[in-house]
């Protein structure tokens, strides 16, 4: 048995989730979330207590078990407390500023760099070298979050470019040996 998978879903008051046909549909404070979880699994909701169950154990219907769980859980997560990620610039003269919903970034290109939001996502930028990317679906905060890294990802020489919060960036040496030659 999935140790995640037969874990046990609560609902906070003030969510409401229902399952049609397995497409499961959760509303909130932050939110309404969709998603159509596997056709194999037996997804029911009793007491405020949703349960996922498969229906034996063959090897593609045990990965989705825990798969299953762990979507449903994200989704009432997010429309109650919501996700976010932090993402940090450096780098002389790289910074962020916020322009209405919009981000405007200048990152050593000839031009700035304007990213949008998309539908669900909210930008802050406390610092100009901080920017926090929130909302309700955590896939869409990561994949965002990616986004705004893969603008100027960290190079290993001076550490410059976007990372994430707490990431730690390898450094390496740089042409020390061309110097010893002389």
């Amino acid at each position: 048995m999935s140790r995640i998978g037969k874990m046990p879903i609560t609902v906070p008051a003030g969510v409401t989730v229902t399952v049609e046909n397995n497409l499961v549909t959760v509303k909130g404070p932050k939110g309404e979330l969709q998603r159509q979880i596997s056709q194999s699994m037996k997804i029911t909701m009793d007491n405020g207590v949703i349960t996922v169950e498969r229906p034996d154990d063959e090897k593609e219907n045990r990965a989705m078990h825990g798969l299953s769980r762990t979507l449903i859980n994200n989704m009432v997560e997010g429309v109650t407390k919501g996700f976010s990620k932090t993402l940090e610039i450096q780098g002389v003269g790289y910074r962020a500023a916020k322009q209405g919903n919009n981000i405007n970034f200048t990152l050593g290109f000839s031009h700035p760099v304007v990213k949008e939001p998309p539908a669900g996502i909210t930008f802050e930028v406390p610092s100009p070298n901080k920017i926090i990317v929130s909302g309700a679906d955590k896939e869409m905060v990561g994949a965002v979050a990616a986004d705004i890294r893969n603008l100027r990802p960290p190079e290993p020489y001076k550490g410059k470019g976007i990372r994430y919060e707490g990431e730690h960036v390898r450094r390496k040496v740089g042409k020390a040996g061309a110097k010893a030659k002389k």
